[in-house]
C-alpha cells in the first residue's frame, strides 16, 4: 500500500483517481480547496487555501503525487490568474511533495503541450512539464490527453459541446492524429494508477498509451 496524495481531487481526473485508489485498498489523501463530494471512507482530505499553504504549509509524507490541478482561462478570469493555478500553484505543490518524500509524480498535462508554443495555454502546460522534470523525482509520468470526457462538478459549456462533437470527430482521427482523440477521465485515471510504479525517469503518455479498450 502506497501513501499517495491527489492534488485537484475535486476535478474530473483527480476525483476518479481518488475513488479508484480507495477502491483498490489504498488510503489516499485528497488535496483540495473545498470539501470533496462522496469522499471515500478510507480516504482523507487536506483542505487548504493554496495561497497561504504555499507560504508555510507542508504535505504529509507520501510516496507518489498525482498532480491533477488545473483550470481554464475563462474560469480563472485572466491569463495571469490561469498561470497562477496551472503553473505557480502546481509547481509549488510538486516541490512540496518532493520535500515530503515523494519519489514519483504523475502529471495531467495536455496534448500539444510545449514550452515554446505560441499558444499561451499550451506554453504554460509545457513550462510546467519542464520545471517539474528538474525537481529530482525518480519517476515523472506526464499524461497528455485530448478532451476529457466525464461529468464535472463545475459547468464548462464549451467543453460539454466539445464532448458531443468528439463522438463524431474521434473516428476520423487516425495515425498520428489519434493523440487528439477524447478520453474518458475514468480510463485516464486507471492508466495513471496502473503505471504508477512502472519505468523510471521521464515518461510521456498519449492516447495510444491509455487504457482505452473499454471506452465507448
Amino acid at each position: 500500500m502506497k501513501n499517495s496524495i491527489v492534488a485537484g481531487a475535486t476535478g474530473l481526473v483527480g476525483s476518479n483517481i481518488l475513488k479508484q485508489l480507495a477502491d483498490r485498498g489504498d488510503k489516499p489523501v485528497a488535496l483540495a480547496r473545498r470539501q470533496v463530494e462522496d469522499l471515500p471512507a478510507n480516504a482523507e482530505i487536506l483542505e487548504i487555501d493554496f495561497k497561504q499553504f504555499l507560504i508555510n504549509g507542508e504535505l504529509p509524507h507520501c510516496n507518489h503525487f498525482y498532480l491533477c490541478l488545473g483550470t481554464t482561462i475563462k474560469t480563472a478570469g485572466s491569463r495571469i490568474a490561469f498561470k497562477t493555478v496551472d503553473f505557480d500553484y502546481a509547481f509549488a505543490l510538486a516541490k512540496k511533495a518532493r520535500e515530503a518524500g515523494a519519489t514519483g509524480l504523475s502529471l495531467v498535462s495536455s496534448v500539444g503541450a510545449d514550452a515554446h508554443s505560441k499558444n499561451f495555454y499550451l506554453r504554460t502546460k509545457g513550462e510546467l512539464e519542464e520545471a517539474i522534470k528538474l525537481l529530482g523525482f525518480s519517476r515523472v509520468n506526464i499524461y497528455r490527453p485530448g478532451l476529457l470526457i466525464g461529468q464535472r462538478q463545475e459547468k464548462r459549456i464549451a467543453e460539454r459541446a466539445g464532448q458531443f462533437l468528439s463522438t463524431l470527430i474521434d473516428p476520423l482521427l487516425m495515425g498520428s492524429l489519434s493523440q487528439y482523440r477524447s478520453i474518458q477521465a475514468s480510463l485516464l485515471a486507471t492508466t495513471m494508477i496502473d503505471n504508477t510504479d512502472k519505468g523510471s525517469g521521464v515518461n510521456y503518455f498519449h492516447f495510444r498509451n491509455f487504457n482505452t479498450s473499454s471506452q465507448g
